[in-house]
């Protein structure tokens, strides 16, 4: 007791230590969770497929004979790094702190926790991994005779690595998962565990309820139909919402290594339905994704559709020709298939081509590029030895470009924190993966991302028709994204060095897809535009002037000074209305499949 009466023995509980009446609990929990671990061992046993299909199975890649090497190096570097963490965490707090060390860490997220600054040891765990990180970093940029293709894939290993071995990657030294684990006594690593063996269960990391969305429910909801299909496509057209549109119709063709919706998610941040709402009619390809029966198709193919979808909105509208968009890598074969156009002459098929965040020329494609040396080319057919690649290992590739985002983050927040999932319909959208033909797929990286030969005259055919770039006159509209990690701003402004009609560059802010899919209503981001004129990227952004919000509404000003020409909407601008009937509604069967 004190003279003030009061008891000063109470000790203040220790937020980083269950008290003794949770220690029954806390057993409890580890019994329930011993449980789960069994039943989805037994569950993998019992699993009919898991010897035959192991090999091509993600949830099992680790047993890939081709990355064994890889599973030990990286096991044997994660132990030593648990060990040396651990050691930091067990170190006497009243010992002599390293010396604080310049570091990211004050603006780094993944270290907002006030005990990374106010707990001496976690405070001494922080800045020892900013020390460590700088150091392993400054080390791989000092490295010499190195070329830049190998300097760029040590640098880009070193800070896989470093992200990989951050200290809130552990539950023992990230003081908010310890805190969570003791508050919630033991039930947010236990919701954590279930987290991740439904994921490896899957094959793949989780970013939002898998259950959360359903295509054509809650999600890619724009009224329409499908009028046409193809083994490779279906064609939707989009129901008009105005009593006039513009004569020249638009025909989308998003990406085929994700599904369409992209563009159609909700009616608040649909590109789909706002067109729509613009006076466009609006033709959609829906990409099937690939299997067994499909590992023939090859680059020849998504051009015979390309152009197959461009005559069918002709024929069915009646018109001499259509506005189009090309997606990433649909605009890539869109460029192709213009080239091809033009050397046949055919070019005034199309009346203009917007380019979303697409390449052509890719000498400066970025950290891709570093998947294309001999060695991925061999894990690659390896893998896609059905005759296809399983999308969950391209989803992989990607996020690996981002790993402190769209892995690391992820593992913290829903495996050793045990959040609920963000019902979030772009991550969603992100892990609906499609399967991509063998054969494109490895086309594309040889002939494209590292022989690079679109941009050399006549060094590709397609469809029997030699291409050359410099032969597109058609005007086009050319979008890049400032933050882009998959189409880098410097590659996507090479496309203005290669065709030769009239073209509009405009840069928008944020990156592959936040980039494209900016809504005016919502009033997010900016964009950049200028002398489309100029010689270099440089030059262009120097005489840039800003804009706040979105740059739809830049482009569809674009789109009505190619032709303002409006008709009444009736007979086959209604969808199923005109001489190809509807099939089904939107969004189609395709866009379901896995």
């Amino acid at each position: 007791m004190n003279d003030t009466g009061k008891d000063d023995t109470i000790e203040t509980p220790n937020p980083f230590m269950p008290s003794p009446d949770d220690m029954q609990h806390w057993a409890s929990v580890i019994g329930r969770a011993q449980q789960m671990m069994l039943e989805y061992a037994l569950g993998q046993a019992n699993d009919g497929n898991a010897s035959a299909a192991a090999l091509f199975d993600p949830a099992k890649w680790l047993d890939n004979p081709a990355t064994q090497l890889w599973t030990q190096q990286s096991s044997k570097m994660w132990d030593q790094g648990v060990a040396f963490w651990a050691s930091l965490a067990t170190m006497n707090p009243m010992a002599p702190t390293i010396p604080d060390v310049p570091d990211a860490a004050a603006k780094d997220r993944r270290f907002t926790d006030a005990e990374w600054t106010a707990n001496p040891v976690f405070a001494m765990i922080r800045q020892t991994y900013g020390l460590l990180a700088e150091q392993m970093l400054a080390t791989t940029r000092q490295f010499e005779g190195l070329d830049p293709a190998a300097r760029a894939k040590m640098e880009f290993a070193a800070k896989a690595m470093v992200d990989a071995m951050a200290p809130t990657n552990l539950a023992l030294t990230n003081p908010e998962v310890i805190k969570r684990a003791v508050e919630t006594r033991g039930e947010s690593l236990l919701k954590g565990l279930r987290h991740m063996l439904n994921d490896l269960s899957r094959g793949q990391l989780s970013h939002v309820d898998p259950d959360a969305f359903e295509v054509g429910v809650n999600i890619a909801t724009t009224p329409g139909k499908v009028i046409h299909e193809t083994d490779l496509y279906q064609l939707i057209q989009y129901t008009p919402t105005t009593k006039e549109v513009l004569a020249v119709p638009l025909l989308i063709f998003p990406p085929w290594i994700n599904r369409f919706y992209i563009l159609d998610l909700n009616p608040a941040k649909s590109f789909v339905a706002w067109a729509v709402e613009q006076g466009l009619s609006v033709f959609v390809v829906s990409w099937k994704s690939a299997d067994a029966s499909m590992s023939e198709v090859a680059w020849d193919d998504y051009v015979a559709a390309q152009v197959d979808a461009i005559d069918t909105v002709r024929d069915a509208l009646d018109v001499p020709a259509v506005h189009t968009i090309g997606y990433c890598v649909a605009g890539t074969t869109l460029a192709a298939t213009l080239a091809m156009l033009s050397a046949r002459g055919e070019a005034d098929k199309v009346q203009s081509v917007t380019f979303f965040t697409a390449q052509v020329d890719f000498e400066q494609a970025g950290d891709l590029k570093m998947f294309v040396d001999d060695g991925y080319l061999a894990l690659l057919q390896q893998l896609s030895a059905p005759g296809y690649l399983d999308g969950r290992y391209m989803a992989a590739t990607f996020n690996s470009l981002r790993g402190r985002d769209l892995i690391w983050n992820y593992v913290v927040s829903n495996y050793l924190l045990g959040n609920d999932y963000p019902p979030f319909d772009l991550l969603y959208w992100n892990g609906d993966t499609t399967n991509l033909p063998a054969k494109w797929h490895r086309q594309y990286l040889v002939d494209l991302y590292r022989d690079n030969r679109m941009v050399i005259p006549n060094s590709l055919s397609v469809l029997g028709t030699p291409i050359d770039l410099k032969k597109i006159e058609t005007p086009a509209y050319i979008q890049a994204g400032r933050e882009d990690h998959i189409a880098p701003l410097a590659s996507v402004w090479r496309l203005m060095d290669h065709l030769s009609g009239p073209k509009t560059f405009l840069l928008a802010g944020s990156g592959h897809i936040a980039g494209v899919v900016n809504p005016p209503a919502a009033g997010k981001y900016q964009y950049w535009t200028g002398d489309s004129s100029a010689a270099t990227l440089d030059d262009f952004v120097a005489s840039a002037s800003e804009t706040k919000g979105s740059w739809w509404p830049h482009w569809i000003e674009w789109i009505s000074q190619r032709d303002s020409a409006k008709i009444p909407v009736k007979g086959a601008r209604i969808p199923g209305k005109g001489a190809k009937k509807a099939i089904e509604d939107a969004p189609g069967r395709y866009v379901k499949q896995r």
